[in-house]
Parts: C-alpha cells; sequence; structure tokens
C-alpha cells in the first residue's frame, strides 16, 4: 500500500504541514497541492465542498507526497465512509464530545473486527494499492477535533479511544466554548496553556495532536507547544489576502504618483 506522508512524518517524530481547501474547484486544489504541503484537507464542514466537488479534488491532488485529508460536517459514517472509498487518507469529525462519540467515529474508519466499515475501496484501492483492504486499518488516520466545552472535559478519555490516531483543535469553537468568542492565534496566556495542556495529554496518550492555524507564524508556535499537525489559513483566505494585498498595492503607488502632480 503507498505510504501515508502524514503517518510517515510522525513515526519519523516531525510536525506535518497541511494546507486547507473550501473552495469547490478542482484546479485550485491542484494549485494548492504543487506548493509542497505534506497533506491537504478537504473541509466539507465549513467550506463549500460537496461529495461531487470532494471527488475531483481528490483525484486533482492524487500525488506520492502528499496526504489528502477530510474535514467531515458531522460525526455520520456514511459520508465518512464514502469519502475514504473516494481515497481519502484520513478523516478529522468535528464536534467530538465523549469516548462514546470517539468510539464510534473510529469505527466507521476500520474494517471489521476492529470497526464497522463497509468494504467497497472504490477509488481507494486504486491509489492506494491492491493491497488497499488488508492495510487500511493501520494507514487511515482518524483525528477527532476537540472544540466544545464537553470534549475538553471528557479529553482524557477521548484520548483513551482505541485506533484513535489524533485528535484536532479547532480555535474558533474552543474560543466560543470557553467564553472569548471566535478568533484564531490567540496571545492569552490562559488560552495558551489550555492549547499546552491538551497537546500534552495527546502526546502521554501516544495520540498526535493538532491545530488550526491563521499565520505561519503562530503554527510555529504550536509546533513549540508540541503539536504535530498543523493546518495553516486556506485557499479562500490565500486568495482574499493575496487579492487585497495586490489592490492596495496598485491603488498605494497610483495614489503615490497623483500627489506629485
Amino acid at each position: 500500500m503507498r505510504i501515508n506522508r502524514v503517518q510517515q512524518i510522525w513515526q519519523q517524530g516531525g510536525v506535518a504541514y497541511s494546507g486547507w481547501l473550501s473552495i469547490p474547484s478542482a484546479f485550485s486544489a491542484e494549485l494548492m497541492a504543487q506548493a509542497g504541503f505534506d497533506a491537504l484537507t478537504l473541509d466539507l464542514q465549513h467550506g463549500l465542498l460537496d461529495f461531487g466537488s470532494s471527488l475531483q479534488m481528490l483525484q486533482a491532488i492524487s500525488l506520492e507526497n502528499l496526504s489528502p485529508l477530510a474535514r467531515v460536517p458531522w460525526n455520520e459514517p456514511g459520508l465518512i465512509m464514502k469519502l475514504l472509498d473516494a481515497g481519502a487518507a484520513g478523516i478529522i469529525c468535528p464536534m467530538i464530545n465523549s469516548q462514546a462519540e470517539a468510539e464510534a467515529f473510529v469505527s466507521a474508519c476500520r474494517y471489521p473486527p476492529q470497526g464497522y466499515r463497509s468494504y467497497g475501496p472504490t477509488r481507494a484501492s486504486l491509489v492506494w494499492g491492491s493491497d488497499y483492504g488488508a492495510k487500511a486499518n493501520q494507514t487511515i488516520l482518524t483525528l477527532a477535533m476537540i472544540e466544545t466545552a464537553q470534549g475538553l472535559e471528557a479529553l482524557e478519555s477521548i484520548l483513551d479511544t482505541p485506533g484513535l490516531d489524533g485528535i484536532f483543535v479547532g480555535p474558533n469553537d474552543l474560543g466560543l466554548a470557553t467564553g472569548r468568542g471566535a478568533g484564531l492565534d490567540r496571545e492569552q496566556a490562559d488560552f495558551l496553556e489550555i492549547l499546552g495542556r491538551i497537546a500534552q495529554a495527546a502526546h502521554n496518550h501516544g495520540v498526535m495532536p493538532g491545530i488550526y492555524c491563521g499565520s505561519a507564524k503562530y503554527a510555529q508556535r504550536m509546533v513549540t507547544l508540541g503539536y504535530r499537525f498543523i493546518a495553516v489559513s486556506s485557499d479562500a483566505r490565500l486568495l482574499s489576502e493575496g487579492a487585497r494585498s495586490l489592490v492596495a498595492a496598485l491603488k498605494g503607488s497610483v495614489a503615490g504618483q497623483t500627489q506629485g502632480y
């Protein structure tokens, strides 16, 4: 079976960096794939993707040195299994609040006897290899999102879930859950303490901690806290920021020229 790049990086003690895809476009996904990320995450929760566009994007980013992951809208086994059959190398599941929910999520990603995933790797066996069925349980990654007050309280038991590979912090929802409102790249000492505690607990259980960041600078700070899967910005954010920066430069230069007349 083809190597899962994120898993390989973790086994070597490194940090995996993921781009974030929220625009339903195979071409923009292909552009992101050429940037050099270790992984790309298709966002079916808050992005504008559906399964049809996700399939086309998975086809566009099918590179040997890149792991395509998907964040599903909910802990719903049907879509989880369908995305895995389409070739996703791992699933990020939002709003995990208990060990029971984490177990249901992980089981949807595993073939029996470890889980209840239905067998039918329609595209997965084409891109991952003919031995996919025999090795998928060991190579498909499962990341449960920690982003609610309940999830934070149940963190230790969630981390005890058999077969859970990682957790993924959703900063906006975790900010809301802890009374701080939505926001990325927070500097409050007490929030950084929470993030550090989550990462340390994950490592104590042999689970890899991940987080979404708004900037490369903050991402590096999260690495120092122990995070090993870092998603930074998104295709939509990069496009918007790039366009705004260009327009500001153009209009600023025009304004500077006209002032001399």
